[in-house]
């Protein structure tokens, strides 16, 4: 193992540490490498200490190291935290960064003089490797630095990183990468995303502490709120130095914001942190957080991430965590250090939850994680970097293809799928080949190029793999109002103005939209509407559906659970019976007039929301008159006019499979995954010169492009991009065909009234009401019924 040179060995001394064996052994390895350490564990220093160690041995200038996080916020952090063994030790090294906040003169100077070690995002980094001097640039690079990269392998940015590192393999070749993460559940096929790399595996730390936090009064049957529990989580935060409370959407994480303030007596300070709050405002509460004043801060996915606050020693999460990997990553936010045990709390939402709260613990005690299979590179996103590739120089399909197969998500790409994606990015495709404005490459000398050299600013304008839902800015009223924040298009017009909603904990009238910003007024102690922001919204991961599931099914395991939902378990097993695996349990019911049919798939709400559109469809061919259905991570409710007698045909794979061919005909989601996929893939530019296309227009473009590729090219390379983003994306069809290949065998039961685990299904909010006979034969129902209480029923002749 490589010692250390004597001005870092003195360094670590000074500052009382010893060097962790996983530091010294990344410090030795001279092949690309995967470290998986805990939080705390000093990883960030570890992927540094080859570059720091090098340049101080070398005296190298220009670019040597490339730092990439998926958050803005974690360069800045990663630079305040560099800063420390640079100036400690004596070092000459400049830390520069290149993300979407750097000004416009430090990226134009970092161009001709760039830094030593330079951090950036995997957008910038494309941007970057789109310039004609990249192969200058990045000519000397030696190290790359991937941080957080679970994080980022489960998006396309992922894939488009993976693209990026192989272009610049290709630039420097000799480069080392290093991958680090903390929660990896196979940290092989994590090693194989990077490109076969070799995996080091830190000491885990000691053993979380964790456990529900014990609540005045247990959570309601239904609802996903949390604030029940308010009062409780007020006194843990009194009782700690620095808590984070965490929530899985930013609608929740303002609620939960407003009552923990409205029961604050004790006057703790606390802060707000998400994704729709201004720049400003993220910023304010990060530094409040570093400097130790705030008590608690409230947030979503935003603080997921490695954000170093020491001080923090209790992290809460009020609801379910839906995944065993995202519960570990939140608790390693406790206790930023190696040696201390990081501390949780986690705080049921309701019923249901304190079963999946249990596994979840369960699990993570055990260290056991979860995480869907990755798949094939996605095609969108391979055409996006053969444009923005033509954009730095021409180039040979042959060597490009060669290069992108030493991409891991991309080992297995085909030629044949490389070449219809070259083939749509020089023409359009042949549906598409006759306009002039997707004739985007030509073919020179046995190279590809731009046909248009001016076209790579548009193409530089539009990088990126992330297509959110079109936003507006939100601002105080007035000259010059502070900006709050902002919030999708979509809530924004169910609002008129006069209606009141939350962001940053703040009661907010909307009064009008001018150009392309809300402007607000703050309504102190007014009752807001629910801002319905869109944020993530999670599905409980299959491992830990299965880990719920195999408790529900085992009366001995119960012991494990509260004694309230002891007893409702017990009753459900006297009154009809306990899910369990291997067995679909369903039962059926009257209740009001009407049938309910529920099937407890443990699949997650996605795939019950789609399981529940292809059965209704089947019972309304069926006269069953479907009237609505309810989906959540545990099971699917339908409500019907006429009983379902026997429930194994309408869950046959090939008549689902055929339901959701003919739902994709039918329905707008396919417009709606064709436009995600064309924007990336370039088809549909957002951004022009002085322009920006609003959502309606961007919709209007992508609509009209996928009816015409549907009709003349339905084999188009986009097309198929789009149905393979469709059925795993939008409908998670896979999670219906693993539930019904777990489930061999279904078991109706057929009740006189609703059964315990039904019983909070029917008080869930959501339900997706349908269309049909059913509500047909319902209005008729309804008006006979009126007209004969007003004694009417006689004046429906025609001679009357």
């Amino acid at each position: 193992m490589t010692a250390l040179p004597p001005a870092f060995s003195d360094w670590f001394a000074r500052n009382g540490w010893d060097p962790h064996p996983h530091q010294l052994a990344l410090l030795a390895a001279q092949e690309d490498t995967l470290l998986i350490a805990p939080t705390g564990g000093g990883k960030t220093l570890a992927g540094f200490l080859p570059s720091l160690v090098d340049l101080h041995q070398t005296g190298r200038k220009g670019l040597h190291t490339l730092y990439v996080s998926p958050l803005k916020a974690l360069t800045a952090d990663v630079a305040r935290n560099l800063a420390r063994p640079i100036e400690g030790i004596g070092l000459a090294v400049r830390v520069g960064d290149r993300t979407g906040d750097t000004p416009a003169g430090v990226r134009q100077r970092q161009r001709a003089d760039p830094p030593e070690i330079l951090l950036t995002t995997p957008e910038s980094l494309a941007l970057m490797l789109s310039w004609p001097e990249a192969p200058k640039l990045f000519a000397g690079l030696r190290r790359v630095v991937l941080d957080e990269l679970h994080a980022l392998a489960e998006s396309k940015r992922g894939d488009q990183l993976m693209l990026g590192l192989a272009r610049l393999r290709g630039l420097a070749p000799g480069l080392i990468a290093t991958g680090l993460s903390a929660t990896v559940e196979d940290p092989q096929a994590l090693a194989r995303f990077m490109g076969a790399a070799r995996v080091i595996e830190a000491d885990p730390g000691p053993t979380p502490d964790i456990a529900l936090l014990p609540t005045r009064t247990p959570p309601p049957w239904a609802g996903g709120g949390g604030r029940y529990a308010v009062q409780d989580v007020l006194d843990a935060v009194a009782e700690a130095r620095t808590t984070i409370i965490f929530l899985n959407t930013r609608a929740q994480a303002e609620l939960f914001f407003q009552a923990l303030w409205l029961a604050n007596d004790r006057g703790l300070p606390i802060g707000l942190h998400h994704g729709a709050l201004a720049r400003e405002s993220r910023q304010r509460v990060e530094a409040a957080m570093a400097a130790g004043a705030l008590r608690a801060v409230v947030a979503t996915g935003s603080l997921d991430l490695g954000i170093d606050w020491g001080d923090v020693d209790l992290v809460i999460q009020v609801g379910a965590p839906r995944n065993i990997k995202r519960l570990v990553q939140r608790i390693g936010r406790a206790n930023h250090r190696y040696n201390a045990p990081s501390r949780a709390r986690i705080v049921a939402a309701n019923r249901f939850e304190v079963i999946e709260c249990v596994a979840a613990l369960e699990a993570a005690r055990a260290g056991e994680l979860d995480g869907e299979p990755r798949g094939p590179g996605p095609l969108d996103v391979l055409i996006q970097h053969i444009l923005l590739t033509a954009c730095a120089a021409p180039f040979e399909a042959d060597a490009l293809y060669a290069e992108v197969r030493t991409a891991g998500p991309y080992a297995g790409l085909s030629r044949a799928d490389f070449d219809a994606c070259l083939d749509f990015a020089a023409t359009g495709g042949y549906a598409l080949r006759a306009y002039d404005r997707w004739q985007r490459l030509m073919l020179h000398d046995g190279r590809w190029q731009l046909r248009d050299p001016r076209a790579a600013r548009n193409l530089r304008m539009n990088i990126g793999t992330i297509v959110e839902a079109e936003k507006l800015k939100v601002r105080r009223r007035g000259r010059g109002g502070a900006a709050l924040g902002e919030v999708e298009e979509s809530f924004a017009a169910t609002l008129a103005p006069g209606d009141t909603f939350l962001l940053g904990g703040q009661v907010l009238r909307y009064d009008r939209i001018r150009d392309l910003v809300m402007e607000v007024t703050p309504q102190p102690g007014r009752e807001p509407k629910i801002a319905v922001f869109s944020g993530l919204k999670f599905a409980t991961s299959t491992e830990l559906s299965a880990r719920m599931l195999a408790i529900i099914a085992d009366p001995a395991r119960h012991r494990e659970l509260p004694g309230d939902i002891r007893a409702w378990l017990d009753l459900q097993a006297r009154v009809s019976a306990l899910p369990r695996p291997g067995t679909l349990v369903c039962e059926t019911f009257p209740r009001n007039d009407r049938w309910h049919l529920v099937i407890y798939g443990f699949a997650g709400r996605n795939a019950h929301q789609t399981l529940g559109l292809l059965v209704t469809r089947q019972m309304e061919a069926a006269g069953l008159a479907p009237l609505g259905f309810l989906a959540t991570d545990h099971a699917l409710l339908i409500t019907s006019l006429n009983p379902v007698e026997d429930v194994a045909p309408l869950l046959r794979r090939p008549a689902l499979e055929q339901g959701l061919e003919n739902w994709f005909a039918d329905t707008s989601l396919m417009k709606r995954s064709f436009r995600a996929v064309a924007t990336i893939a370039g088809l549909i530019q957002r951004n022009v010169p002085g322009h920006r296309q609003s959502g309606r227009q961007a919709t209007f473009s992508s609509d009209i492009i996928h009816d015409t590729l549907r009709r003349h090219d339905p084999d188009h390379i986009l097309l198929r991009a789009t149905r393979d983003e469709a059925r795993h994306g939008f409908v998670d069809f896979e999670r219906i065909d693993d539930m019904l290949a777990r489930n061999p065998h279904v078991e109706l039961h057929r009740l006189d009234r609703v059964s315990p685990l039904a019983a909070p299904l029917l008080l869930e909010m959501g339900r997706v009401r349908l269309g049909g006979t059913g509500q047909e034969m319902l209005a008729e129902r309804m008006a006979r019924e009126l007209m004969a209480s007003a004694g009417l029923d006689d004046l429906t002749h025609d001679d009357h």
